[in-house]
């Protein structure tokens, strides 16, 4: 479990500094303490000790907001919380939920079936041996969508790999400071590629490549790597500290290169 949720004071403190981040800066303390159903005196407390440890900051006002130290608090408990959650539906309720797979054959229901994935999609197979089983609940033809439950052992994935190529901005020559050898290099064989800024994009249209994903491309990158899908971001260099600090979040692994001339 979260350490976060091994104490009440500090998911009350969590809270307190979502609901000040959320509505800042006009925020009193009584609009956070109506919120989170507490009393204002407590709400008082909570805020003199987090303004101590210096992750909240008032202009005298009894007007609040968070600091750039209280963010970094915030969003490490945050991961924290979703790696949990993640815990929670992938071990737990996996046990009695239904999950969705592909046939790769014609099955019918009850039938034990192995499950792996492929390409990112979860695959039912009487005879393609895994280490994770299950049962299907209906009758179903070759490539059409069943549902799995009695869900057991561990489904593998392959091996993931991201690589992340920078590119600089448009005031620093954009797409046309770009080591073109370089990128087609590393984006060759790459299954999944995404573009981060529009650099990043008309930098990939110039070596003939549409990117699979631009909007939401930090948290594309993320899930493509928990269904076992490696990929290649290639992103502007003031936005790849939030992709980097995103990777290293979730303990993913990549390879850095730097793609301006």
């Amino acid at each position: 479990m979260t350490l976060l949720l091994q104490s009440k004071r500090e998911i009350t403190k969590f809270q307190i500094m979502v609901e000040i981040a959320a509505h800042q800066p006009n925020v009193r303390q009584s609009e956070v303490a109506q919120a989170l159903g507490i009393t204002p005196q407590a709400v008082s407390e909570y805020l003199k000790e987090l303004t101590n440890r210096g992750f909240v900051y008032s202009d005298g006002r009894v007007r609040y907001k968070v600091t750039a130290k209280g963010i970094e608090w915030i969003t490490e408990n945050a991961f924290s919380l979703r790696r949990y959650t993640r815990f929670i539906l992938d071990e737990v309720v996996s046990q009695v939920a239904v999950w969705t797979a592909i046939a790769d054959e014609p099955l019918q229901a009850g039938a034990k079936v192995f499950l792996y994935m492929q390409s990112g999609l979860l695959y039912a197979s009487r005879t393609h041996e895994t280490g994770a089983t299950g049962k299907v609940i209906t009758d179903v033809p070759k490539g059409k969508d069943v549902g799995v439950t009695n869900l057991k052992g561990i489904i593998e994935l392959p091996d993931v790999k991201i690589v992340v190529g920078k590119i600089p901005r448009v005031h620093h020559g954009g797409s046309t400071a770009v080591n073109y050898q370089l990128l087609k290099k590393l984006a060759e064989d790459k299954n999944f590629i995404v573009a981060i800024g529009v650099e990043s994009l008309i930098a990939l249209k110039n070596i003939k490549i549409d990117a699979d994903a631009m909007f939401g491309a930090k948290d594309a990158v993320v899930e493509a790597a928990w269904h076992g899908v490696s990929s290649f971001a290639v992103c502007v260099d003031d936005e790849l500290h939030l992709l980097l600090k995103r990777l290293e979040t979730e303990g993913l692994e990549y390879e850095l290169h730097d793609l301006k001339i």
